[in-house]
């Protein structure tokens, strides 16, 4: 199986995931989730894959995480995927997924386990 990473070009903890991926002789698919679409159920598999809740993928810092109050722990699970997907910014990164399964790449090292 080819390893997938979401990946933003921009990010240092991305650009270093994505080399200690290709150093370890992967075929690698660039996702450049900033700029291609996830759909809703891909967000949701890589959820599962993580084993995480859509809140522990949200990067808080982001600045619309603030406008868009996505601190209501009122708003669901699906609410949180839809903005999520309306606002990639908003997803942590990178992720990286293998037939091993998914891992966040911070810190880089630790998508060692799944390759």
């Amino acid at each position: 199986m080819t390893v997938k990473i979401l990946h933003n070009s921009r990010c240092s903890k991305s650009c270093e995931t994505l080399k200690i991926v290709q150093e370890q002789g992967q075929e690698v698919t660039i996702i450049e989730y900033l700029k291609d679409v996830i759909a809703e159920n891909q967000l949701t598999d890589i959820l599962k894959q993580l084993e995480m809740n859509p809140r522990d993928l949200l990067r808080k810092g982001e600045k619309i995480y603030k406008e868009l109050n996505l601190s209501d722990t009122g708003l669901s699970d699906d609410e949180l995927i839809k903005t999520m997907i309306e606002h990639p910014i908003l997803i942590e990164r990178p992720i990286v997924i293998s037939s091993k399964g998914a891992r966040i790449g911070r810190p880089p090292e630790s998508v060692l386990e799944i390759l």
